[in-house]
């Protein structure tokens, strides 16, 4: 049988019937690319993404505010959806970083601070080679030899 490795199993999130670990890297960049988050408005914008990935339960596992874009890796309970996650993020960290640094506006149209859109990419620690393996053990001779849904 293959095991997870322990590092794995450790670093799950364990809830009353589940056990997880998602993660995700997500980046999006500033409206035209301006290259605005630089001093303060820089680390006003760690802060308020800070705040609200405590707010949702999600781990920061590395990230960056760069200075016309923001890549994170994070790890999220099951109940939340990446696309919120992203919402939120964007949307409080616009919103307040246009009311306390009004100078912004000037320069933006539309009163959006953010592009729209934004990437993301599952990410884990499980290979496909490990995940294939696993699910390989599994396999009976009554499964047809290229079948990749398995009846145990």
């Amino acid at each position: 049988m293959v095991a997870l490795p322990e590092t794995i199993m450790a670093e799950q999130r364990r809830g009353g019937h589940t056990v997880t670990w998602l993660t995700v890297q997500i980046v999006w960049v500033t409206k035209y690319r301006y290259t605005v988050l630089k001093g303060e408005i820089q680390k006003r914008c760690r802060a308020l993404i800070i705040q609200v990935c405590d707010a949702e339960d999600v781990t920061i596992l590395k990230g960056a505010v760069s200075k016309d874009h923001v890549p994170l890796h994070l790890e999220y309970p099951p109940s939340k959806a990446v696309s919120d996650l992203v919402k939120r993020m964007k949307g409080r960290s616009s919103r307040l970083l246009q009311q306390e640094y009004p100078e912004w506006q000037k320069r933006s149209w539309g009163k959006h601070f953010w592009v729209m859109g934004y990437g993301a990419w599952s990410t884990g620690k499980l290979t496909e080679q490990l995940v294939e393996e696993y699910l390989e053990h599994h396999r009976q001779p009554s499964n047809q030899e290229r079948d990749n849904f398995l009846l145990e």
